[in-house]
């Protein structure tokens, strides 16, 4: 009778020791398929588009607005960039987001204290859990340290591309103001 029992207690073991398997695949599953960056904010600063024009054959102020409206269209259609179309982005974010650092640890701790305590022996599940949840921690650490690369990559690219639609951004208005000031010195006005 006891041979009956004890197989009993084994397939038990080994049943709850492949769910315990299966929970662990699929809390391990879980931690994979969030994002693996940081939320990182850039605020591109508006361009600087002013023009300080002076008239220099005595225009009427009438003129001189006709003639700064038709200069500003004509710089727009030189330049592509009209600085008060409202496409013109004023600030461009780029936000990252990913999983609060210590996700990974967590998981694993908690994966690990489950399945360490569906396989160990039933007069010794706390110390199986224990020993589980160690180990599951120290699998997890592993992926939070990779994580933090990989937050520091995507900081470094957000700050990279940050920086090169600036430098787009304040081209554009360089050739805008050019535009501008050329039309303007044409029509007999002083530019500043």
């Amino acid at each position: 009778m006891n041979g009956v029992w004890l197989s009993g207690v084994s397939r038990r073991r080994g049943a709850l020791g492949l769910a315990a398997l299966a929970a662990l695949l699929g809390l391990s599953g879980c931690a994979t398929v969030a994002p693996r960056s940081a939320a990182v904010a850039y605020r591109l600063r508006r361009p600087d588009t002013t023009v300080y024009a002076y008239p220099m054959r005595h225009q009427s102020r009438r003129e001189q607005s006709r003639d700064r409206y038709e200069c500003a269209v004509w710089a727009v259609h030189q330049s592509g960039f009209d600085p008060s179309a409202p496409g013109v982005p004023v600030y461009d974010r780029v936000t990252v987001q990913g999983p609060p650092p210590g996700t990974d640890t967590a998981l694993g701790a908690v994966a690990g204290a489950v399945l360490g305590a569906a396989i160990s022996n039933p007069w010794d599940r706390g110390s199986g859990a224990v020993f589980g949840a160690l180990t599951g921690a120290m699998i997890g650490s592993m992926g939070d340290a990779a994580n933090a690369q990989a937050n520091q990559q995507a900081r470094q690219d957000a700050s990279d591309q940050a920086y090169q639609a600036q430098r787009e951004l304040d081209h554009k208005a360089r050739d805008y103001r050019r535009a501008l000031t050329a039309c303007l010195e044409a029509r007999g006005y002083a530019v500043k």
